[in-house]
């Protein structure tokens, strides 16, 4: 069955809450509660405890009914994929996918057939559901290059007509300053004549400007943190600089949901790695007191270094970190926390200045700060933040600065002119009112959406809005129906989600005016009554009456 979590309630209370809670939030008779709490945080947590503000989460349960067609569906897929392959060795049916040569037979397989099942067999029947050429500035409104396929999506050809004007809801542009025009593309275009368009060089050798200096020292002052380090790629900033953190002889600690790049870094630091459930501060705490307990297998030894990898905000989910309790078990078990706020930098917090801010804590709580420029800043690359001592240490060790070209000085300008607007230093008040727009027109679009019957997953503030489809039949459907009302949509299906939790996710902008979410939310609805995709029974499933495996602890009985 598929992840349930709390519909509005905290993720299973470990002895670091209890402590805070000074004894619990309990029931007419005196009992603890089973997970549950209506505004997502015990008012003891609220009130002087951990969290300062409602924290509101909703993961809803998949009616049965659809979990078991969504299982059929791929069933029958899966036998008619058989059969095709059937016709396709007999020559019946004409086969598109690389195959080996016959000269090439007794050789190592290049391909593995199998492996290809699913994307010949599956994948391609939905794939004009991706890969869409846009041909303008990926803003509030973009325009697309209509095409059309003759041999079932294995190729595609150009009709020649644009669809003009697709109301944009996939794109990470979560200020609006992704655009061609304004101050922002001006400021760009002036360093780019000043500057040129690269510097063709690593940060060690000849490509350290003094653009690059003035941005990592506004990044610093942005997160309130002593130093940063900016990177030209934002995947190569997770992977290339958690292997200069960690290595063997330590214990990285991972959220199952964790991005790829993330993934990726831990996996060539040669660290050990255990994942602990999504956003699960029980199976996080069980983690953390184990590995101290019984530190290296079979030595015995003390882990060198416990490193816990969370995200801000997660983009498949919707979901936001339960970043006071993470701290707080960091702070206990003497851990390492780093925090990869691609998605939320710019988009949480009164400020704009991400899950820190949104939470009103302490950014030297945090012991590496990871962020990305590609989404709310509109340009591309990445940074990190912390103490002096580790940023030089980074400098110095990290592949990404000894080995990439460094960022570009037309991107890096963009960086800076939309991170002053953020901060208040152009003169006005733009970039507040950005951030104010992107929290009221988030909390609208998932109130909206709530309302009319469908499932939607994650936090009520978070901008990254996922939308259940599971069946595979209406993933392709819901992406080409949208795309006829001139709506724009990223649909996501397995292997980016689990198999019966596909969907369609949206991101909202502050560039979205009033007028465009209705109209989308109208399309949406329609859609969505065509489709039969309102499910929503408003049934929450608190996170404890999930069944428990080793990374849990077991029930506090009531």
């Amino acid at each position: 069955m598929p992840r349930y979590r709390a519909g509005e309630a905290p993720g299973g209370h470990s002895s670091v809450h209890r402590i805070a809670m000074n004894g619990g939030c309990r029931n007419e008779n005196g009992g603890l509660k089973n997970g549950y709490v209506r505004n997502g945080v015990c008012p003891e947590l609220l009130h002087g405890g951990l969290y300062k503000r409602p924290f509101h989460e909703a993961f809803e349960e998949t009616p049965m009914l659809v979990a078991v067609l969504t299982y059929m569906g791929y069933g029958i897929l899966t036998l008619f994929g058989y059969l095709r392959d059937f016709l396709r060795a007999w020559k019946i049916e004409k086969c598109h996918n690389a195959t080996e040569r016959e000269e090439q037979k007794d050789f190592v397989p290049l391909y593995q057939d199998f492996e290809n099942f699913y994307t010949r067999n599956l994948y391609m029947r939905i794939r004009d559901n991706w890969n869409r050429p846009v041909s303008s500035v990926p803003g509030e409104r973009v325009d697309v290059l209509e095409r059309f396929t003759d041999d079932y999506n294995w190729t595609f050809k150009f009709t020649g007509r644009v669809i003009k004007g697709v109301i944009n809801m996939g794109s990470y542009n979560y200020l609006g300053f992704a655009k061609n025009s304004g101050f922002c593309a001006d400021a760009s275009a002036g360093v780019l004549q000043q500057y040129g368009g690269g510097v063709c060089s690593t940060r060690q050798e000849m490509g350290n400007l003094d653009k690059h200096e003035e941005l990592e020292c506004l990044v610093a002052r942005f997160l309130g943190v002593e130093a940063a380090m900016t990177y030209g790629m934002g995947f190569a900033t997770n992977s290339m600089n958690i292997p200069a953190l960690a290595g063997k002889g330590c214990l990285i600690l991972s959220d199952e949901l964790n991005h790829a790049s993330l993934v990726l870094g831990a996996r060539l630091s040669g660290a050990t790695i255990r994942i602990f459930k999504h956003n699960n501060m029980q199976s996080l705490e069980k983690l953390l007191r184990d590995a101290i307990v019984q530190g290296q297998p079979r030595t015995h030894r003390p882990w060198k270094k416990i490193l816990i990898l969370v995200e801000g905000i997660y983009s498949m989910e919707g979901s936001i970190v339960r970043l006071p309790e993470v701290i707080a078990l960091k702070k206990k078990y003497k851990a390492y926390l780093y925090l990869d706020e691609a998605h939320s930098i710019g988009a949480l917090g009164p400020n704009g200045r991400g899950v820190v801010d949104y939470f009103g804590l302490d950014p030297r709580d945090v012991d590496i700060m990871m962020g990305t420029f590609t989404k709310s800043f509109g340009g591309a690359g990445g940074y990190i933040g912390g103490t002096e001592i580790l940023i030089d240490y980074l400098r110095k060790h990290s592949h990404s600065t000894a080995y990439a070209t460094s960022m570009s000085p037309p991107v890096t300008e963009q960086i800076i002119t939309s991170m002053k607007c953020i901060m208040g230093e152009d003169g006005t008040s733009f970039g507040r009112e950005r951030v104010e727009q992107l929290a009221e027109n988030t909390r609208y679009f998932r109130r909206r959406l709530t309302e009319m019957g469908f499932i939607i997953y994650g936090n009520s503030d978070s901008p990254v809005v996922p939308l259940m489809l599971y069946m595979p039949a209406k993933i392709g459907a819901f992406g080409r129906e949208m795309l006829k009302r001139n709506i724009g949509v990223v649909v996501v299906g397995f292997p980016a989600t689990p198999i019966i939790e596909s969907r369609a996710r949206f991101c909202v902008s502050a560039a979205h005016s009033r007028e465009m979410l209705d109209e989308a939310l109208n399309k949406i609805s329609e859609v969505g009554d065509l489709l039969q995709l309102k499910y929503s029974r408003h049934h929450f499933v608190p996170l404890l009456d999930r069944p428990f495996d080793e990374t849990t602890y077991e029930e506090t009985e009531d």
